[in-house]
């Protein structure tokens, strides 16, 4: 990759605009509240063979500033044994309907999972084994707060059949984590890093965020170069989302110590920069990876897939969310469970699924999905063949569409011709942007409260 990130920071500054991170098309926002468990109950039936499982364990032992994600900070080990006994009734009601389907992905997200005791992992773990059918060669992952991990719970991990950790790191300065309030020398990181790999986990992610409280472009250079001695076999970067009207946690951060547009650009240009002097490829978005790892692989042979969980090697399969606000995909159905411990209890207490919310995706949900996430992983599109397999005219179907590209055209971002659409190198650093262009549910987004955070 020959493009020197540094000299795009003009166009980085035009185009950071809030919008979709498409981990789905459509996104979540536009599900529908009439979406009944019965409806999940159905598609369930209806899933095909390959199937992805993720599973949403919300809590935490502390409040990190910065956080997005759906979570509760408790330390009450009954109240989390509870959550684990409700979850177990949801897996045996999904298990049910899936019968023995192949489970090719496997995922532990939050909140913290690791934040169970190693005898709750174990625990899990041999259920989610014994209802469903986990196929030998699985891509099975978890992420890991470093913060409150002894060995037995990588132990623990690696007999539940774990063999890719993902390590929340954010930043190694002293004065960043005070601010987000979260304090992570260090050498605990790397102890833990060291336990999965003796233990014989295959593949090490470290999570980085730009964008935090009182980085600099010195601080934050000097977390890169540190988390390159770490060697990870992939580094997700990720856009700080300031987004206080809906995490109101993020409240807690001090506005004035967030860099300023400009320079928080800088720092993820100077991120970018050195990760690729370092040797990694530039996946997509947030995500880099070594030349050998199973998602650069996958971005050259043109196989690579995109799910809720971002970049996938196995995106193509059914995406089943069990646990509270977890979101599934099956088929042709979107559905999202309850977001409040209450309702997820109360729900499959009735023996009913816990969904909130869902959409049945319409013909021209299905045509734009494709598009979206062909773009996004492939960095090109056939119209002719896209065109063919729809039975649409490609350039007459998504005439407005073409004309937003338009401008993205000309700043050298995309090549846009008669038969195809390509993504330029330059581009790479401006899916969301392209995608957005595609996207028939934005022109309904709230424009006082954005939904989504900045592209970049």
């Amino acid at each position: 990759m020959n493009t020197t990130i540094t000299t795009l920071l003009p166009l980085l500054e035009k185009y950071s605009k809030p919008g979709p991170r498409y981990t789905s098309y459509p996104t979540a926002p536009a599900f529908k509240k009439n979406y009944s468990s019965a409806m999940r109950a159905e598609s369930l039936q209806k899933s095909g063979d390959d199937i992805s499982l993720y599973f949403h364990l919300p809590f935490c032992d502390t409040l990190c500033y910065f956080c997005g994600c759906t979570m509760l900070v408790s330390n009450n080990r009954d109240r989390i044994a509870e959550y684990l006994d409700y979850l177990e009734k949801e897996i045996e009601m999904t298990a049910k309907l899936i019968g023995n389907r192949n489970v090719i992905q496997l995922h532990w997200g939050g909140g913290t999972p690791t934040h169970l005791l190693p005898s709750e992992i174990r625990k899990l773990g041999k259920s989610i084994h014994k209802h469903f059918q986990i196929a030998p060669d699985a891509e099975i992952s978890v992420e890991i707060d470093p913060r409150e991990v002894n060995k037995d719970h990588i132990q623990a991990l690696y007999d539940a059949g774990f063999r890719r950790a993902s390590i929340g790191v954010q930043d190694m300065d002293e004065k960043v984590q005070k601010a987000i309030n979260r304090i992570q020398p260090e050498s605990i990181t790397r102890q833990v890093i060291d336990w999965c790999r003796e233990l014989g986990f295959e593949s090490i992610n470290i999570d980085l965020i730009y964008g935090l409280p009182l980085q600099t472009r010195e601080s934050f250079t000097n977390t890169l170069q540190r988390v390159l001695l770490i060697n990870p076999d992939r580094i997700a970067l990720y856009n700080f989302a300031y987004v206080p009207w809906l995490k109101p946690q993020q409240q807690l951060i001090h506005i004035e110590d967030l860099p300023e547009s400009q320079e928080k650009l800088q720092l993820f240009a100077d991120a970018t920069n050195c990760f690729l002097e370092a040797g990694y490829e530039y996946v997509g978005m947030d995500h880099f990876a070594k030349p050998d790892d199973e998602l650069s692989k996958a971005r050259s042979e043109g196989t690579l897939q995109r799910n809720f969980q971002g970049y996938s090697t196995r995106g193509g399969s059914d995406l089943i969310g069990l646990g509270m606000s977890a979101i599934s995909h099956i088929g042709h159905s979107f559905s999202q469970n309850v977001k409040e411990l209450p309702a997820y209890y109360e729900k499959l207490g009735k023996g009913e699924f816990p969904v909130v919310a869902g959409l049945e995706m319409t013909e021209d949900d299905a045509i734009r999905e494709y598009v979206i996430m062909r773009l996004m992983c492939d960095l090109k599109l056939d119209k002719i063949k896209t065109g063919e397999k729809f039975g649409i005219r490609f350039d007459t179907y998504f005439h407005s569409s073409i004309i937003q590209l338009d401008e993205l055209e000309s700043d050298g971002l995309v090549i846009n011709t008669p038969a195809e659409i390509i993504i330029s190198e330059k581009g790479r650093f401006f899916l969301r942007n392209i995608a957005m262009c595609f996207d028939a549910y934005l022109a309904n987004a709230t424009k006082e409260k954005p939904v989504f955070s900045k592209t970049l």
